[in-house]
This record gives structure tokens, C-alpha cells and sequence, in this order.
């Protein structure tokens, strides 16, 4: 039997753009097929900074935290085993408005984002929906669960892109997702680059399976004269996207992975598209992927230990989400006690 959880906790809440804080919240009371989880780690993503800074969509008040994991303490109605660790894949799709139906549940037009619309894993305690839980191997390391969401969404933008053995991919952009694309294009057969500025990233991604890396597109330029096959932007900056294209070969694909501020706009142009028939394609969220990125961590097939730069306890999250990140983190870690 799991030991009866606390009446109050502490959680980091978003209050409104600009103001977030780590507070005492009442722990949350699982409704019928939700589970209690008791919060072992949560992933600090650029998302939850934007959040922040009101550059991208949420509802005010709401707990942050959508990569996350832990272990069930209060089953409920749901059936499943007390004491498991789970994965969360925070999207909670509809599945009757017209894009649910025609199979495109990421553009689910009333997803409830864990995280973001419902209170999320910033917290010791969180309720959530068990069908959107996927269990993990016992002896996985806590920390590594909280990497299934980010590689959830990695995963569905290599499926766009589609390398195959043999290609040339060029991965702009070293942080989390960069580098889980670095290693699923590795998956895959390509040779592959990385395009960052950091000197410690491009160690990393050597490490990871990048047969390249370098800190400047003109080094790309010289070691793929004619450009990649396929590019996969995960920097999410304006000057990478603008250039995405132009490090693409005629009838090559280029991929956005990465976010930008709502509102922000890129120069493209049209017509070195149209005549190098350049496909352009972007990505968001994880549509049927998270099972898959679960089992991909769980059996070793991409390496996480790596990309954790930092953990930190739950009463550091808010200063962590309102700074810039540190020179060189790929990913800082909320370690609720």
C-alpha cells in the first residue's frame, strides 16, 4: 500500500505573464480515470519560458510542467498498479472535433495541454489522465522518464522529414531536441551534422552520433558543398529558420522543430523554394508517438543521461523558468523532494 499523500503541497504556478512563483497548493483529488502521481522529475523547456514571458497561449493560475514523470500513489477507478512509473504524455486530444477525425489529433482544436490549460508537474503532486500515462521499467533512472514528451515531439518531426540510410541530415541547434534528433537520424542510417554555436554542444553531439559538428553554416557549406537532404531546425531562432533553406539541397526538405515567440516572423523566399522545389514542412506537438519515445528510452536506443545538465529542487523552478538558461544547458531537471 502506498502511503497516504500530504493534504498541501508545494507547486510553481504561472500566475499571470511575468509573474510566476512556487506556492503551497492543496494536493489534488484524481477524478474518475485520473491517477494521483507523485512527481519524480520535470523537464524546463523553452516552451515553459515563453509561457512566462507570454509568448505563447495558457490559461493563468495553472501549474507548469508538461515533461514529466513519477509514480502512481492513488489509482483510482483506472485499474492500473499502484507504485508504477509513468510518462505523462500531457495531450489530451478530443477526439470528435474535425481534426481528431481526420487523424491530425496534435491540431485537436480543444486539446487540454497538461502544463499549459490543466495544472502540470511542477509540483510534488499531480492528477492525471490515465490514458495519456504510459508506464516505465522500474529500474529506469527517475530523471530519464521526464524525457519521453520532448522525444515524443522529436520523433514526430523526423517522421515528417523522413531520413532515410544514406542521406545527409544537418541538425541546426543543440539543445534537447537537437541532439534527440541528432541520434534518430543516427537511428536512421544518415550521415549527420550538427549546427551549433556552443563548443560543449558540439562535443555532445559527437558523442551522441553526429558525424559533423560545427559552430558556423559556412563549415557546413564547405563539408556538404551541395547542402543536406534533409534540415531539422530545433533552435527555434528567426535567423536559423530564415536560413534553414538555403543549407538545403535542390529537392531537399527542411523541418521546424523548434518554437518561436507567437506573433515573430521569418523572411523566406519564395522563389529559391519554388525553383530548387524545396519542401518546407513544420512540426508540432506528439501525435501517437509518446509510447514510442517511452520504449525508445527504456531499451537504451537514445541516450538521455547526457542532456541532463542540472537538477534542481521545486522552490528553485520559478527563478530557473524566469532567467535565461545557463551557457551550455541542454536541460535542467525539477527534482521535487
Amino acid at each position: 500500500m502506498s502511503a497516504r499523500p500530504p493534504e498541501t503541497m508545494q507547486a510553481t504556478r504561472l500566475l499571470r505573464t511575468g509573474d510566476i512563483r512556487t506556492v503551497e497548493a492543496p494536493v489534488p483529488q484524481p477524478g474518475p480515470g485520473e491517477l494521483l502521481i507523485k512527481v519524480e522529475a520535470a523537464g524546463i523547456c523553452g516552451t515553459d519560458r515563453h509561457l512566462f514571458k507570454g509568448e505563447f497561449p495558457s490559461v493563468p493560475g495553472k501549474i507548469l510542467g508538461h515533461e514529466f514523470s513519477g509514480i502512481i500513489v492513488d489509482a483510482g477507478d483506472t485499474g492500473m498498479d499502484l507504485g508504477a512509473r509513468v510518462t505523462c504524455d500531457p495531450n489530451t486530444w478530443c477526439g470528435a472535433c474535425a481534426q481528431c477525425l481526420r487523424g491530425r489529433v496534435n491540431l485537436c482544436q480543444n486539446n487540454i495541454a497538461t502544463g499549459i490549460h490543466r495544472d502540470g508537474g511542477f509540483a510534488e503532486y499531480c492528477a492525471f489522465p490515465a490514458a495519456k500515462a504510459v508506464v516505465l521499467p522500474a529500474g529506469l533512472d527517475p530523471l530519464h522518464g521526464a524525457f519521453c514528451e520532448p522525444l515524443a515531439c522529436t520523433l514526430h518531426g523526423m517522421d515528417i522529414g523522413a531520413a532515410q540510410a544514406g542521406e545527409r541530415v544537418l541538425v541546426i541547434g543543440g539543445g534537447v531536441i537537437g541532439l534527440m534528433a541528432v541520434q534518430i537520424a543516427r537511428l536512421a542510417g544518415a550521415e549527420v551534422g550538427l549546427l551549433t554555436h556552443s563548443a560543449a554542444k558540439q562535443g555532445l553531439g559527437r558523442e551522441l552520433g553526429a558525424d559533423h559538428a560545427v559552430g558556423d553554416a559556412q563549415l557546413v557549406r564547405e563539408i556538404w558543398p551541395d547542402g543536406a537532404d534533409l534540415v531539422v531546425e530545433c533552435a527555434g531562432v528567426a535567423a536559423t529558420v530564415a536560413q534553414a533553406p538555403s543549407l538545403a539541397r535542390t529537392g531537399g526538405r527542411v523541418v521546424v522543430l523548434g518554437v518561436l515567440p507567437q506573433g515573430e516572423q521569418v523572411p523566406i523566399e519564395p522563389f529559391d523554394l519554388l525553383f530548387r522545389e524545396v519542401q518546407m514542412h513544420f512540426s508540432f506537438l506528439n501525435p501517437f508517438t509518446h509510447a514510442r519515445a517511452a520504449a525508445m528510452i527504456a531499451n537504451g536506443s537514445i541516450i538521455v543521461a547526457p542532456l541532463v545538465s542540472r537538477s534542481i529542487p521545486l522552490d528553485q523552478a520559478a527563478a530557473a523558468i524566469a532567467s535565461p538558461p545557463p551557457k551550455g544547458e541542454v536541460r535542467a531537471i525539477v527534482v521535487p523532494r
